[in-house]
């Protein structure tokens, strides 16, 4: 990006424009020329260089607040286009937006290019791969009533019983539904990351949606690893295609794998 962004409106035409951050790359990294980003209309990609490395940015009005919903595709879209493109890069998280491309270098990027390079050069041939796993419904809850004879008789009174059924049987019921839930999630995560870690450089530790019948795990990996990856995965969801459903998401930008570098775009501006 070339063009410093103004600091005011000029002759009261035209609106004031700041940086808007979405991440760090290698120094040298080109965008591809139809990426582009957030705001309406979309904002054209640009690249911002500091010794080895760079921030990739675009041009965003100040007048427009941000965080929409294309707003937020655009910024992980631009990230995993990158990614996808086998460009090591650092996710910056949503909404950094600093003043213009000279506090990108000054602020930004020369205080901490050493770390950043240094992270970049672990995450070189790396992508992230995310497995989310969701239970079907009506599967799950009929296992766990034959598994479990305590929850099958509670659940039967309570159907017996109707209305008359006291509000303690009921919340009994549901939080002993909730809790081997919970038991069978915690047990099937782990599962997942056994299965596929040998494949992995790391692993994040699996997270449970907001939704109770929902897991899912992060795993960092090699390009070359990525054929035996994807078939591990595969054969996982055959293995669990009667209780649960299977979505592997990838390549994707490291999200989990370098939050920590996220936090210094905090507080530039």
């Amino acid at each position: 990006m070339t063009a410093r962004a103004g600091t005011g409106n000029r002759g009261g035409g035209v609106p004031a424009r700041a940086c808007y951050v979405y991440g760090i790359v290698p120094a040298g990294t080109r965008t591809p020329d139809d990426l582009r980003g957030v705001t309406d209309p979309p904002a054209r990609i640009g690249v911002v260089g500091r010794g080895r490395v760079a921030a990739v940015v675009s041009e965003v009005p100040v007048d427009r607040p941000l965080g929409t919903a294309a707003d937020l595709r655009a910024h992980a879209d631009v990230l995993d286009t990158l990614a996808a493109r086998h460009t090591a890069v650092l996710p910056i998280r949503f909404g950094a937006v600093v003043r213009d491309s000279h506090a990108v270098e000054e602020d930004l990027l020369a205080p901490y290019e050493e770390e950043f390079h240094a992270a970049l050069e672990e995450l070189a041939g790396h992508a992230q791969f995310t497995v989310r796993c969701d239970y079907r419904e009506e599967e799950l809850l009929r296992d766990i009533v034959a598994d479990r004879a305590d929850i099958a008789r509670l659940r039967e009174d309570v159907a017996t019983q109707g209305e008359a059924a006291g509000h303690y049987l009921r919340v009994r019921l549901g939080e002993l539904i909730a809790d081997e839930i919970a038991a069978r999630r915690d047990e099937d995560a782990t599962v997942l990351a056994d299965s596929l870690a040998r494949h992995a450089t790391a692993v994040a530790p699996a997270r449970s949606g907001v939704v109770e019948q929902r897991f899912s795990a992060a795993f960092l990996v090699r390009e070359t690893e990525r054929t035996a990856f994807e078939q591990a995965a595969e054969g996982l969801a055959r293995r669990w295609a009667g209780r649960l459903r299977v979505r592997l998401l990838g390549p994707l930008a490291p999200y989990d794998f370098a939050a920590a570098f996220a936090e210094a775009a905090e507080g530039i501006g």
